[in-house]
């Protein structure tokens, strides 16, 4: 033993660095040869390299050179030019308005307007776009209207905006290297984890364009890094260095979750390795007192909770300082935030109501006036209820002389003076002009609800018998006691005095018997926020002097102050709530199960003419590489303990040791990023796989290092001088010259599947049907311009095509009737798509397409919702014709004011489906034959 330290084998269960822990701190003594040749031991506070591992002879097979420092510098650099050139390249293709371009390109138009908008995501990545555009001169004039919209026709500087996200993407893959280095990764391992994200198409395609994952993505990487720095100096706690990193990863996480709200999902990875590391710090063999693990407790809380909050809410607070103008997004916001907002219609235009005033009642949510007309319910409805044959309540979207009510007060008013002013929590009458009846609601069950109350109205007669049940509470939402009740910003619930229901309505028409207007009812739900409405217009005949602010222009009023943490609340429940709702069907929506195996993708724009497109897809030799690695690790792991519950060690303590610690916490990122989308029912998208496939590409790092080499570097958490200390050797990874010949290998094959699909994800150059054809790789990809099959000898492709192009105009069809007519409209004509879709895949065509019919059998959860779904299969003629007889209809007036003009133009539709049914089913018998 002489001239050689002790070691030992250490076990227990590490930080997740990576470095194997047994409650002792690791304190490196290595052999240094003295002058005379003899040896003597020195502790190393500060190891060189990257790396943990297990002893091994000092001298290893490996070069010293492709482990330097200088070398993975040289490597991250060309990692870094090559991810510039293959995100800047042809970034000015296309010079349209892509994909949800329309969004975030209008959203930070309106940062350099200072307008107000609404969107469930958070500001940052929104705010870093509006400073990009302001920086190369957009002067935010452009709308982002509609896809294929051109920005070299109106000068829109949009080069100099996707440069942003372009130029975010390349950072993110050194940084990726940089996370595999620290973590103790030799410089091929980093590099094939760095090329598995530099070399994917999807991440190419999502990082070029005006869109908030690249920002996301890059945060996200930040992140991961700043934590593994700062977990390697826990040996040097509370030292500046250690403080800097833990502040660095609150920082980060904080932009994360400022990006988009999936950004949650990286607070969940840190603060579960953090959770694991303090309850680490709580085991008595760390020698640390309560008090010592307490102050731990409450550092990490300041760094990756406080911290983060604060820099979280600034964001926030700059959004609203910036956004200071009323804009598209006041609509959303309550009364009390539109007040805040210069030249808001709410600061304009609100007005006080006085008794005696004429007023006219909208809903907040759907927008119709409260309505009555002569005509009675019917005496017995058709599930054979008995309803109470009064006057008809109902739910009316347009302008009408039956939508004015007059508030009758219940107790003496004075002869003028703010005395007659309506105040919260005051007790009226509504009394309908028209017919000079009273609003009333009894115990009776409304036509379409039988657990709620009917609404109707009462002539009052000599006994005055029902007054009573006229009786309602002027309930304003956030007003104090006394508060004026205005028009426009006074927000209220009406509650029934008697029963304590709320005036309500919902989507869902009538039958003809009220002219499928919307249905009143009373609604017992107390805390229901779509029971809110507003008063609309006062209706004046002759302004006097109490009266002569009640017209359309007024004088300019300052804008109110409101507290900021209010505004920040109010904001981050809506955003919550309409991000829960994006549940219509989109057909380029897919399930989660598919994203790891690339089954479907996103068209993002087509150019018909040229028979170009951007097809959002990911590089399949990556993400099939990568989700191979995550499930090797996890039997890796499962053998590891099935072995071991059979007293066989198949994996030396400290390789497990680093997988547990390291590639655990990689799988852990995965994970987190992954399977919450699982319980979420809104629309999901491939794209939101992005930050799941850069941890799992971390992952395939780690399991190709697991395979190529049983030596790990270590240390690699810094030691300090004054711990004590473990005999343990330092050690290097070997991996040999053979594993950079299969990363260079696979690079290559990674190259050369990127070169392929590259005129998908950039949109040049143009390929004809058979191009398309060879490219898509899967039969679950719907590319657009594939070769018609008689164009490859398959006989009957132009009439499968023609089958095709009416199935699709009918599905067209069906979302114009149900967005302009009504959802029973909708149903008639999705009915009518679906047996044009079956009749055509039954004739020979079994295309993944079919999905879309399991998507419709699924109606929304608010049958009145317009969808707002993308036009399908966009090349086609059918779609062309239709395009033009949508926009022709869209500029007619309402179609509910003039019924005969609307059962014309829902007989044309029908008339021009038919016609469509009965062409695609003489193409099916033609392609039969043929």
């Amino acid at each position: 033993m002489s001239g050689q330290p002790q070691t030992r084998q250490r076990k227990g269960y590490g930080g997740l660095s990576g470095d194997s822990d047994n409650g002792e701190s690791v304190h490196e003594i290595v052999p240094v040869r003295s002058a005379s040749g003899s040896d003597s031991r020195s502790a190393v506070s500060e190891p060189r390299g990257y790396g943990s591992g297990r002893p091994v002879p000092q001298r290893f097979s490996r070069s010293r050179y492709t482990e330097s420092t200088r070398f993975a510098l040289i490597v991250a650099s060309i990692l870094f030019i090559l991810a510039l050139a293959f995100r800047f390249y042809k970034i000015n293709h296309p010079d349209q308005v892509v994909f949800d371009e329309v969004h975030f390109g209008k959203f930070a138009a309106y940062y350099i307007k200072r307008e107000y908008y609404f969107d469930v995501h958070p500001p940052l990545a929104k705010m870093l776009l509006g400073a990009a555009g302001w920086f190369v001169g957009f002067d935010g004039d452009f709308e982002f209207a509609t896809i294929g919209d051109s920005y070299s026709v109106h000068h829109v500087p949009y080069i100099g905006i996707r440069s942003l996200g372009a130029f975010l993407g390349s950072l993110t893959v050194p940084i990726v290297f940089a996370i595999m280095k620290e973590s103790g990764y030799p410089t091929a391992i980093a590099a094939f984890s760095s090329l598995l994200v530099l070399l994917d198409n999807a991440h190419v395609a999502q990082t070029r364009l005006i869109l908030l994952d690249a920002a996301l993505v890059f945060f996200m990487a930040l992140s991961l890094l700043a934590y593994i720095k700062f977990r390697k100096l826990r040996y040097r706690e509370y030292t500046p260095r250690w403080w800097a990193w833990m502040f660095a990863t609150g920082t980060f996480l904080a932009c994360t979750l400022g990006c988009k709200m999936v950004g949650l999902f990286t607070f969940l990875t840190i603060g579960t390795a953090v959770i694991v590391d303090l309850w680490q710090l709580l085991d008595i063999k760390k020698g640390l007192s309560m008090d010592q693990f307490w102050r731990h407790f409450a550092a990490r809380a300041l760094g990756l909770i406080l911290w983060p909050a604060i820099i979280y809410l600034s964001f926030f607070w700059i959004h609203f300082k910036v956004l200071k103008y009323s804009g598209t997004g006041d609509s959303f916001m309550s009364p009390q935030f539109q007040e805040t907002l210069a030249g808001n219609e709410l600061l304009l235009n609100s007005q006080e109501i006085r008794y005696y005033d004429t007023v006219t009642i909208k809903h907040k949510d759907t927008k119709v006036f409260l309505h009555s007309h002569i005509d009675k319910y019917p005496l017995r409805y058709d599930d054979g209820r008995i309803s109470s044959q009064g006057q008809q309540v109902t739910g009316y979207p347009h302008n009408d002389t039956n939508n004015h009510w007059q508030i009758i007060p219940t107790k003496a008013l004075p002869a003028t003076g703010r005395g007659r002013l309506v105040r919260h929590g005051d007790q009226v009458q509504l009394l309908h002009v028209k017919t000079q009846t009273f609003l009333l609601t009894h115990d009776v069950a409304s036509p379409l609800m039988p657990t709620n109350q009917e609404f109707t109205t009462y002539e009052p007669d000599e006994t005055n018998s029902r007054y009573a049940e006229t009786l309602f509470t002027i309930d304003v939402l956030e007003a104090l006691d006394g508060e004026p009740w205005k028009s426009k910003s006074g927000h209220f619930r009406l509650t029934h005095v008697q029963t304590k229901v709320h005036l309500w309505t919902h989507a869902k028409p009538l039958p003809d018997w009220a002219y499928k207007q919307q249905e009143i009812n009373g609604n017992k739900a107390v805390q229901d926020r779509s029971t809110t409405w507003f008063v609309e217009n006062i209706i004046t005949d002759e302004p006097d002097d109490e009266s002569k602010n009640q017209t359309v222009v007024v004088e300019q009023k300052p804008v109110k102050h409101r507290n900021f943490f209010k505004k920040f609340f109010e904001l981050q429940m809506l955003m919550l709530s309409h991000n829960a709702g994006l549940t219509a069907s989109h057909p380029y929506a897919s399930n989660p199960i598919n994203w790891p195996f690339l089954m479907h993708g996103i068209s993002f724009w087509t150019e018909n003419d040229k028979k170009e497109q951007i097809y959002l897809i990911g590089n399949v030799a990556s993400w099939w590489l990568c989700t191979l690695a995550i499930s090797v690790l996890i039997g890796i792991f499962a053998a590891d303990a099935l072995a071991r519950r059979r007293a066989v060690d198949p994996i030396p303590d400290d390789i497990r040791h680093r997988l547990i610690n390291n590639a655990g916490f990689f799988v852990t990122a995965w994970a987190f990023h992954y399977f919450p989308f699982y319980l979420m029912n809104r629309q999901l998208f491939l794209h939101h796989y992005l930050p799941a496939h850069l941890a799992s590409a971390l992952v395939a790092g780690a399991v190709l290092n697991f395979i190529v080499t049983e030596s790990i570097e270590f240390p690699i958490s810094y030691a300090t001088a004054s711990a004590p200390t473990t005999r343990h050797p330092r050690t290097h990874t070997d991996i040999g010259s053979k594993a950079w010949t299969f990363v260079l290998s696979y690079a290559l094959l990674l190259l050369g599947v990127y070169l392929y699909i590259a005129p998908l994800t950039y949109g040049a150059p143009s390929l004809d049907g058979d191009q398309v054809n060879r490219r898509r790789l899967l039969s679950s990809w719907t590319l657009h311009f594939q070769a018609k099959d008689h164009e490859t000898n398959i006989p009957g492709a132009e009439l499968k095509h023609e089958m095709f192009a009416s199935c699709y105009g009918t599905w067209n069809r069906a979302l114009y009737a149900k967005e302009k007519y009504s959802y029973e409209a909708f149903g008639l004509f999705r009915e009518v798509w679906s047996a044009l879709l079956a009749t055509t895949i039954s004739a020979g065509h079994g295309s993944p397409r079919t999905r879309l019919q399991k998507q419709l059998a699924q109606p929304n959860k608010d049958p009145a919702e317009p969808r707002e779904g993308p036009r399908l299969w966009t090349d086609t003629a059918d779609n062309r014709a239709w395009d033009a007889y949508h926009a022709k209809n869209a500029r007619q007036k309402e179609i509910s004011e003039l019924p005969v003009k609307q059962e014309a133009e829902l007989a044309k539709l029908r008339v021009e489906t038919g016609k469509a049914g009965k062409k695609t089913l003489n193409a099916a018998e033609k392609f039969r034959k043929a």
